[in-house]
């Protein structure tokens, strides 16, 4: 099981950007699907998870201005991004809880990450 992240890049303050995740292999099930991020010098903390269902849950610092969203066909989870500000600087990471077919349990797994930079 591979999960590939895409979309980071460079945006100035204010504005918008979005982010994919697509996991990919042999998936069985996929359960709840997230992302976290990691600035320079700070722990990894999460920005917001969605479940199987479609129900999310956001941190407090980004509720109102990121929506999780994710395709289950696809296999793949969304972050849109809005008001980005600089302190959203970080390294994007997707994390999912997946079975394998060849699995009666399922665990989690991490893509590679994807760097955002908001430029003041």
């Amino acid at each position: 099981v591979q999960l590939q992240a895409s979309g980071g890049g460079l945006v100035q303050s204010g504005g918008s950007l979005s982010v994919s995740c697509a996991a990919s292999g042999s998936i069985h099930s996929i359960n709840d699907m997230g992302w976290y991020r990691q600035a320079p010098g700070k722990q990894r903390e999460l920005v917001a998870r969605i479940t199987s269902g479609g129900s999310p849950n956001y941190a407090d610092f980004v509720r109102g201005r990121f929506i999780i969203s994710r395709d289950n066909t696809k296999n793949t989870v969304y972050l849109h991004m809005n008001s980005l500000k600089p302190e959203d600087t970080a390294v994007y990471y997707c994390n999912a809880n997946i079975r394998r077919f060849s699995d009666n349990y399922s665990r989690y797994y991490w893509g590679q990450g994807t760097q955002l930079t908001v430029s003041s």
